[in-house]
């Protein structure tokens, strides 16, 4: 089968197709024939070997996938890695039945971005209604899922960084209060600008560096932080235990692997997704489609900030 194989660790560059073998479910796996293949930021470090996972060569990359069991079901399946192939396994758990009229592209980005968006606002930053939240990188996969959903579940005042005048649009059409620009240069004061001059309740970061700095700078008292990538692949300052007292503030990380031992967590957040998307109230947003042979390209495209969205592969060209 065709698959995008890499040798060696390193950027978009090492990504190939190959024709190797096919994936054998062992008991308890299930074969999927890969309709689509989801693309997320994470892959790029995982490319690199920079991920908090370590990966070893030869590696077929790709978190997740939709399409077809061999008994027929349509699934979107999580499978760590391996789905940028035709076909691609994963532990029976994980794979996911979509309903009718959720398409392809809606299943992907719900199964591992939107549930990230949920565990985020739900588990991590415990979201009360009337809060303001802060959404960096708000036209991406994770963000321009979770400012809907804070709306929908009645934050106050949603805020979203990106990084060009036309994502900033993209995202003041899903429904946000306030986009701003993420370049952390001033990224305090636009952030409480943006605010009406107070501290933000939440912030869910991913960018790391010093946009975590300045983000944790305009968080208010008893205000939550969760940290949930490092996009700049810079580190932040180190944080005094003193920072945190004064405004009695808290930092969270989350990453979704710590939720693949118990399938609940993500089978009950996906399930009210689907529903929601069903109902119309919950719009993925489905930013681009890759063939195979593509797929540097499209890690180039990702790196550069040209994307928006939930980013597609297709194995079939």
């Amino acid at each position: 089968m065709r698959a995008v194989q890499i040798t060696e660790f390193g950027g978009p560059e090492v990504l190939t197709v190959s024709d190797v073998a096919e994936p054998v479910p062992a008991e308890g796996q299930v074969l999927v024939t890969v309709g689509r293949a989801g693309i997320n930021y994470a892959d790029t470090h995982q490319v690199e070997n920079s991920y908090l996972a370590k990966a070893t060569l030869p590696l077929i990359p790709g978190g997740e996938v939709v399409g077809r069991t061999e008994d027929g079901r349509r699934v979107v399946a999580l499978v760590g890695s391996g789905g940028y192939a035709e076909k691609a396994v994963a532990q029976a758990p994980y794979a996911f039945d979509v309903p009718e009229g959720v398409s392809d592209g809606d299943a992907l980005a719900l199964v591992l971005q939107g549930t990230t968006a949920w565990h985020l606002l739900k588990t991590s930053t415990h979201l009360r209604a009337g809060e303001s939240v802060l959404v960096h990188a708000g036209a991406g996969g994770v963000g321009s899922l979770a400012v809907q959903l804070a709306k929908l579940w009645g934050a106050g005042r949603v805020i979203a960084t990106a990084s060009s005048a036309q994502k900033r649009d993209r995202v003041l059409a899903l429904g946000v209060d306030a986009a701003i620009d993420g370049d952390p240069d001033g990224l305090k004061d636009r952030i409480l600008a943006a605010n009406a001059g107070r501290p933000v309740d939440i912030v869910l970061e991913m960018v790391g560096g010093r946009t975590f700095d300045e983000s944790f700078e305009a968080l208010g008292r008893f205000g939550r932080l969760v940290t949930f990538g490092a996009a700049s692949r810079e580190p932040a300052q180190p944080i005094d235990s003193r920072r945190l007292m004064k405004g009695s503030k808290t930092i969270a990380g989350f990453w979704l692997a710590d939720c693949f031992r118990e399938p609940a967590l993500l089978a009950d957040p996906l399930r009210e997704l689907f529903d929601l998307a069903l109902a119309g109230d919950l719009h993925p947003v489905v930013g681009g489609e890759y063939g195979l042979s593509e797929v540097a390209r499209a890690h180039e495209d990702m790196r550069a900030r040209k994307t928006v969205g939930k980013l597609l592969l297709d194995p079939s060209r």
